[in-house]
């Protein structure tokens, strides 16, 4: 053997330990389950690449996992037979934690250890380090399938660990853990007795599928075909009926699959028969994982081809939309050693996805109908990516439309369907407003909205990214258009009135049309018009855009993205009985040359910018036309 090569841990997992020791979990068993896991892991990835590659299971064809325990030596051992890893997965997988964000995470971890490490040491993977909670020292042995040498990793998790070879003559991994001293009290039982091995098994991975045998350090190796007996049932949780399954058996499965330390929110089962077959068990997280919107994260059901496993993240099986879902599809009409280019093309998977994205969304539905409370705590978590369903499925757009949620002007506590707006417009309203923002806050605040609160008329606040995309594929529902009331011109109150104010204000265009025409002139290229308008009542001016041109808040959204999107003149709206337009309106009558008039334009369009949650086009301008005013008149 060679000489061990002392290594220390990558920053990152160097916290995680720190946590998962000192201030996760009081249970400490949870480590036993996250072992196991790991252990089906790997069994069930040599399962997959055996199917193309028989060379890796040579001679011996057992999956299994058996945990061996010594009472003497205070030692715990899981061993399996599965895929193994090769040095270098050994560093890049227990030593590191590759994945982009994880420092930013972490540093949120120092004020809220225990809850938000939960979410992140699901979220990475990285249950490996719960063996930490239990003991003072771990060794890992393994070999790589179809690799002739092993390579042992040992570590008491203070920051550093060694690598050296290892005489290992069987694939797969062994973790034995050097247990710490008892301390029921602190949640640490002697896990070297067979019935508090048993009972953990019981509890959180009957559901696992390979068997899991218990031996005592000194017995004889035993085999499952012979004398030893799993202590697992092994029957996939799907496959049972389900007076058979309890809901904390749901639960545990859940954790499972997912690596998600919370209960899920929902789970529900259907089975199709006929010319397509499929069992599937899915479920509805309770919390978003920290990589919902990440490029690098890995989404999708896990797909069983008459209950072994083919793929992990089978993202070919449900739309992106309800990427959040979890669980597993079980059809027995695919081929064992169906690959993923062959899943895009297969017509039976086409079908399934459809079936299981139409059984989602009635799931939804449902729930949205009979549990509004968790159907809001769904929404807070998953409510952006269902957006993205009616963005981009023509199709679902339909179905998924009744299950939106908006803020509006109507209730700051509580959000408001589409059908309920509807239920609440006047009766001389024909389309549905809303305005987009970067937050609630600034679009509660906007002045485009002075004149729909005057009139008691409510607007949906969309401050979502994937809004502006949403509301554009969206363009009605039930008969009435979606408008934004930060576009073009708004027509506010029945036909008389509104007759009245455009009388009004064609009449009064005469009036002030020689402080618009000069301050159009004052304003150049940052303006495509100046006019007046009947949307305000308590602002001076406010900045619009056509109809057909991008929100404010899409610009600002392109941009931040890198986008290049070009630059669009706005249209300034005049509020003609407002002090500041009268006066100004007054000095402009009494001399077009007044010097001020170019510091009053640019503070009005500045003002307006601010006020909508623009930044300024040239700030140093804006303080110069503020300074010298206030030197002026001071």
């Amino acid at each position: 053997m060679s000489t061990a090569e002392t290594m220390r841990f990558q920053a990152e997992a160097r916290q995680v330990l720190d946590l998962m020791i000192h201030s996760l979990y009081t249970n400490k068993e949870i480590f036993l389950r996250e072992l196991i896991s790991n252990a089906s892991d790997a069994l069930d990835r040599l399962r997959v690449e055996s199917l193309t590659n028989e060379n890796l299971l040579g001679k011996d064809k057992l999956f299994e996992i058996v945990i061996e325990a010594d009472s003497d030596a205070r030692t715990l051992t899981v061993h399996d037979s599965g895929i193994g890893m090769s040095r270098q997965e050994v560093i890049d997988h227990i030593g590191t934690i590759a994945r982009s964000g994880t420092r930013e995470l972490l540093e949120g971890l120092k004020d809220q250890p225990g809850e938000l490490a939960r979410k992140m040491i699901g979220q990475f993977g990285v249950g490996f380090y719960s063996a930490f909670m239990a003991a003072d020292r771990v060794s890992l042995s393994t070999r790589r399938a179809g690799e002739a040498g092993g390579t042992l990793w040992e570590s008491d998790g203070n920051g550093e660990y060694t690598l050296s070879e290892a005489e290992k003559f069987r694939r797969g991994t062994s973790i034995t853990l050097h247990l710490k001293p008892v301390d029921e009290e602190n949640g640490i039982e002697d896990f070297t007795r067979e019935w508090v091995v048993r009972r953990i098994v019981k509890q959180y991975s009957d559901f696992v599928t390979y068997p899991i045998t218990f031996k005592e350090a000194g017995q004889a190796a035993k085999t499952v075909e012979a004398e030893a007996k799993p202590i697992n049932s092994m029957k996939p949780i799907w496959a049972r009926p389900s007076s058979d399954v309890t809901d904390e058996d749901y639960t545990e499965f859940y954790k499972h699959i997912s690596h998600d330390w919370n209960a899920p929110l929902k789970h529900f089962s259907f089975k199709a028969e006929g010319r397509i077959e499929y069992q599937s068990l899915l479920y509805f997280p309770s919390e978003a994982p920290m990589d919902l919107f990440f490029d690098t994260g890995r989404f999708g059901l896990q797909l069983y081809v008459r209950q072994v496993l083919i793929m992990e993240n089978c993202e070919e099986i449900l739309p992106r939309y309800l990427r959040f879902v979890r669980g597993v599809v079980d059809s027995s009409d695919l081929p064992l050693n169906i690959s993923r280019q062959r899943l895009q093309e297969d017509r039976h998977i086409t079908q399934i996805r459809k079936w299981i994205a139409r059984k989602v969304i009635d799931a939804l539905t449902e729930l949205a109908r009979n549990d509004t409370e968790n159907y809001e705590k769904l929404w807070n978590q998953f409510g952006r990516v269902l957006k993205e369903g009616v963005s981009f499925d023509v199709e679902a757009r339909d179905k998924l439309s009744p299950l939106l949620r908006f803020d509006s002007s109507n209730d700051a506590d509580r959000k408001t369907t589409l059908a309920e707006y509807a239920s609440r417009m006047k009766p001389e309203q024909n389309e549905i407003f809303y305005l987009t923002g970067e937050s609630r806050r600034t679009i509660a605040d906007s002045p485009h909205l002075e004149a729909f609160a005057a009139h008691d008329i409510e607007v949906l606040f969309l401050s979502d990214p994937i809004d502006e995309m949403m509301v554009g594929a969206l363009d009605e529902y039930e008969g009435k258009k979606l408008k934004s009331v930060g576009k073009g011109t708004v027509a506010i109150g029945g036909k008389e009135e509104q007759n009245e104010s455009r009388k009004d204000l064609n009449a009064r265009q005469v009036e002030y049309l020689d402080l618009m025409t000069l301050l159009k002139a004052k304003l150049g290229s940052d303006v495509r018009e100046v006019r007046l308008t009947n949307r305000l009542t308590d602002s001076a001016a406010c900045l619009v855009v056509a109809d057909s041109d991008m929100s404010p808040q899409l610009e600002r959204i392109l941009r931040l993205q890198g986008g290049q999107p070009p630059d669009q003149q706005r249209i300034m709206e005049l509020n003609p009985d407002h002090d500041i337009v009268k006066k100004l309106k007054a000095r402009v009558d009494a001399d077009k040359d007044d010097p001020a008039i170019d510091e009053f334009a640019e503070l009005l369009f500045g003002g307006a910018l601010l006020a909508e949650g623009s930044e300024l086009k040239d700030p140093a301008r804006f303080n110069r036309a503020l300074s010298t005013l206030m030197s002026r008149h001071l």
